[in-house]
């Protein structure tokens, strides 16, 4: 067993992982050393109780905690592409040559413009200067904070 507690962005969850050796019927169709991995994540989302279950297999030999680290790493990972279809819709737009690269490059820049402009959502910061160019130039403009 392994946790992880997460304190940020309106969140307060600790996530437990618990795995254990696959039943014979599914080692039988799964190769190699099967587990069955059960991450559970309880808390807070915006002041809101928050739990969700989510339960898996791998043939993957690890720590309880290098295992709760990846799923957890593969999860930050689908969430930025997440936000990448539903607020950009980047799934519905098809370009020929280079354009689905350029284009790809332009959001990152975008989303990336909008977190260091401190918004804490992409729609709410896509909303906040959707219609206003000096607000954009502003944002482009913008210098990083170096952190010490």
């Amino acid at each position: 067993m392994a946790t992880d507690h997460e304190v940020s962005h309106g969140r307060d969850i600790t996530w437990t992982l618990r795995a254990k050796e696959a039943p014979e019927h599914i080692e039988v169709n799964w190769h190699g050393d099967s587990w069955i991995a059960e991450v559970i994540a309880t808390g807070t989302r915006d002041s809101k109780p928050f739990k969700a279950t989510h339960r898996f297999i791998t043939s993957l030999r690890t720590t309880p905690e290098a295992l709760l680290r990846l799923v957890r790493e593969r999860w930050s990972l689908e969430s930025w592409h997440w936000i990448r279809d539903t607020q950009l819709r980047e799934d519905a737009h098809r370009y020929g040559g280079n354009g689905a690269g350029v284009m790809a490059t332009l959001r990152t820049a975008a989303m990336n413009l909008l977190r260091l402009a401190g918004f804490g959502s992409i729609r709410e910061g896509l909303q906040a200067v959707m219609h206003d160019i000096t607000a954009l130039l502003a944002m482009a403009r913008r210098q990083p904070e170096l952190k010490p």
